[in-house]
């Protein structure tokens, strides 16, 4: 990628001034197979909320945290319910006190949720919505870039507990998706390195020059990657399993810090960076690819200004502990991993030879220890 399109701060403001203001507004349908939706994707198009809620609703309920920025004026009536900061608020206990708030809110099956923020708010409020009254409708509108190419897409909804990522939740499709460009101005550095960290993986999913494209074109193309790949099998009994790439190490370092107490201290993205090269890694081990494909993922990660070392306050055992926990495994040790034919879920991975790549991965000073 040239160094212009890295994903920063500084390309979101060229990306806002020179692609976004001589676009429309883009709307088109992800068709998931059993399940379709409508998107709308433009800079400034929160006002266009509105025109995406289903006559059926007869309330709406909107969701977000207080930390979430951005002017949020309606021109419908709506109730706003605010969740914790943070990470942590991705938990059973901060779901059920969104359950019963609807309860105290006396919502019914036509009550309608939207969720206005990024995973934590998305996961959570699509796993509520997927479980009060055994389902009621929502919508999607993620402000970060790893929502808008990932995180709300697919179905996924999720809480986390102490014994790791995601391992609570359910499968449930929004009704659809709004994604203000505008908003991605207001991101922290570390949310850019958590967006470039999905469009990282998006890049080995396909033989285009993914990395290479504008930031918007990236968007787009990241939604209809993930749209290819949840149609049909939407339960990730199969092809969806490779979305996973770069996701075990990533979730096993994620849930380290959680089971720490120390949610969020790296962000997604940047974890699944870690998990790539080190799949790369463990994968020119298994013979599966050679020194240039590594080589690659090292290049790619760089081009989007990530870093792929492993944060040294984690002991090996922390991470592998985690690792176990994986949703991909099937009673032994299973990764997504490249190979002569692309990416494929591989079984059966020795642990003792995970253990040595991890053992030799390279370290930088912890993310707690700076």
């Amino acid at each position: 990628m040239n160094q212009p399109n890295r994903v920063s701060n500084t390309a979101v403001a060229a990306f806002l001034a020179e692609e976004v203001d001589r676009r429309s507004v883009l709307r088109y349908e992800l068709d998931l197979g059993d399940a379709a939706f409508p998107v709308v994707l433009g800079a400034g198009v929160w006002d266009q909320l509105e025109t995406m809620i289903p006559s059926s609703w007869s309330r709406v309920v909107i969701v977000t945290q207080a930390t979430i920025p951005g002017s949020f004026e309606l021109s419908f009536d709506a109730t706003w319910v605010v969740l914790p900061s943070g990470e942590a608020a991705k938990r059973p206990g901060v779901a059920e006190g969104l359950a019963e708030r609807l309860v105290r809110l006396r919502a019914d099956r036509q009550t309608g949720l939207v969720a206005v923020g990024g995973g934590v708010v998305t996961d959570l409020v699509g796993f509520v919505a997927s479980t009060y009254m055994r389902g009621v409708e929502y919508l999607n509108v993620p402000t970060t870039l790893l929502g808008m190419v990932d995180a709300a897409i697919g179905g996924k909804t999720a809480v986390n507990l102490m014994g790791g990522k995601n391992l609570f939740g359910t499968f449930w499709q929004p009704q659809g998706l709004l994604c203000d460009l505008a908003l991605l101005q207001t991101l922290p550095q570390r949310e850019w390195l958590s967006g470039a960290g999905e469009l990282a993986k998006y890049s080995f999913l396909t033989s285009d020059p993914f990395a290479e494209l504008k930031l918007l074109d990236q968007i787009v193309k990241a939604q209809r990657l993930k749209q290819s790949y949840v149609a049909g099998d939407e339960r990730e009994t199969g092809r969806r399993s490779l979305l996973n790439y770069g996701h075990t190490l990533g979730h096993g370092i994620e849930g380290a810090y959680l089971g720490r107490g120390q949610e969020g201290s790296v962000s997604h993205g940047e974890a699944v960076a870690v998990g790539l090269v080190f799949a790369a890694r463990l994968a020119a081990r298994l013979d599966r690819i050679d020194q240039n494909r590594v080589d690659r993922h090292h290049q790619v990660l760089a081009s989007y200004g990530l870093d792929f070392r492993l944060p040294s306050e984690l002991a090996v055992d922390e991470v592998l502990s985690y690792m176990r926990s994986d949703k991909k495994n099937r009673g032994d040790m299973s990764f997504v991993l490249d190979g002569p034919n692309g990416l494929e879920l591989v079984h059966h991975v020795d642990e003792a030879l995970i253990r040595q790549v991890l053992d030799e991965y390279p370290r930088k000073e912890g993310v707690n220890g700076r």
